[in-house]
């Protein structure tokens, strides 16, 4: 805006106005203009308040305690002013800067079965506090604290793994009419399976408790077809199977102990049967009844000294394997022990202890640790039973060798 001031020279009374006067007259006028322009800005509109409203969100105070958004500040609580204090200094660090560390290592619950027998091997049933108070374990000589000691009441879960070759078909057909004594002795909750084997194993009935299918899967052979026997293999298989059921477990193997063309070692097999768990192995071999037999047809042929170490070398195989699971060997020599057999094995079964306790050697390395476990009495000496009559009763007790522990990777 220009302002002129020619023409004002005069008052409209003709007088001149003074050069102070005009001078005034201007500074007011743009002091005027001025505070309308400041007045303009300080209250706009609510048109443009609005749009500025749009382009610049409200800052949330500092004091609100949140962050702001496009719709406003954040309902967040103010903390206390104690909050708001400098946090603590930081705890000193131990000597030599060291960090804390947590430790926690898992002991695995061991879990052993037991039996107690007679001198004859006949089953001994103990009282329920002689049975918790005096049973000891030791694993690798040092001495563990039990935690609990039941009598087993669980189903029988178990696998009749049967050899049906042509090499000695005469006593293998009396053998599996034996069975039936052991099919016959189980009770409707318990659980069974039979395997035949030669050259390869064959399923001849999965687990069932119906004991007409058991007996009918023990009706099917009649008739060997292959003369070789790889009992190593049929075992290896069997264990790798009966690894993946819970709870404990029983193999009981009908067999020669005669292994011919396996493509198992006796020292893998014998590893697979230490790395196994919850397994009780119950053999009942024909070697001893072979070797009479043998004797009496070749006692004087040089050949039969060969023939003879063999079976005898097998049973001593078979018995290993049975002692290290806490099972029992049987070595029948007459056709007619063999019911008696399979009946006392039943009974062996219903009549254990399972021992649980936790190992005072916590590493998991894959070590085979040595078992022994006994019954004691006063100053950790062999406790001592009586009959009846007051006269003492000679007694074993039969459990695991040893146990493989669990390895790290595993």
């Amino acid at each position: 805006m220009v302002y002129n001031f020619e023409g004002m020279d005069k008052k409209q009374d003709g007088s001149r106005w003074s050069g102070g006067t005009i001078l005034l007259a201007a500074l007011a006028a743009c002091l005027s203009l001025a505070a309308v322009g400041y007045a303009q800005d300080s209250y706009p509109t609510s048109s443009s308040s609005s749009s500025q409203a749009s382009q610049k969100p409200d800052q949330t105070p500092p004091e609100a305690g949140g962050p702001g958004g496009e719709v406003g500040p954040m309902a967040v609580p103010k903390k206390p002013d104690s909050a708001n204090d400098a946090p603590p200094p930081p705890k000193p660090k131990k000597q030599g800067d060291i960090p804390e560390y947590s430790l926690h290592v898992d002991v695995p619950v061991i879990t052993v079965d037991a039996r107690v027998i007679t001198k004859d091997g006949h089953p001994l049933a103990l009282p329920p506090n002689v049975a918790k108070d005096h049973f000891k374990v030791w694993e690798d000589g040092v001495p563990q604290k039990i935690q609990t000691v039941t009598q087993s009441e669980a189903p029988i879960t178990a696998v009749l793994l049967v050899e049906f070759a042509s090499t000695n078909y005469n006593f293998m057909y009396d053998a599996l009419n034996a069975s039936y004594m052991f099919a016959s002795n189980l009770k409707p909750i318990d659980w069974v399976a039979v395997v035949q084997f030669d050259m390869k194993s064959h399923i001849l009935i999965d687990f069932t408790q119906d004991k007409q299918a058991i007996f009918g899967a023990l009706n099917t052979l009649r008739i060997p077809t292959f003369s070789e026997t790889n009992l190593w293999d049929a075992m290896y298989d069997t264990l790798d199977r009966l690894d993946r059921i819970q709870g404990h477990k029983e193999l009981v193997i009908v067999a020669s102990g005669v292994d011919t063309m396996s493509h198992m070692t006796f020292d893998k097999i014998l590893k697979k049967v230490k790395t196994t768990p919850n397994v009780t192995i119950y053999a009942i071999t024909t070697g001893e009844a072979m070797r009479l037999i043998a004797e009496s047809r070749y006692g004087n042929n040089p050949e039969f000294g060969a023939a003879n170490m063999t079976y005898l070398m097998a049973d001593n195989q078979m018995k290993t394997f049975a002692q290290l699971t806490g099972g029992h060997w049987y070595g029948p020599r007459f056709m007619g022990e063999l019911p008696a057999d399979f009946k006392e094995i039943a009974q062996s079964i219903r009549n254990q202890y399972t021992i649980t306790y936790q190992s005072t050697n916590p590493k998991q390395d894959g070590t085979y640790r040595k078992l022994k476990v006994e019954l004691v009495g006063p100053g950790d000496k062999p406790l001592e039973i009586k009959d009846q009559k007051n006269h003492d009763v000679k007694y074993q007790i039969i459990a695991r060798d040893g146990y493989t522990a669990k390895h790290e990777v595993d």
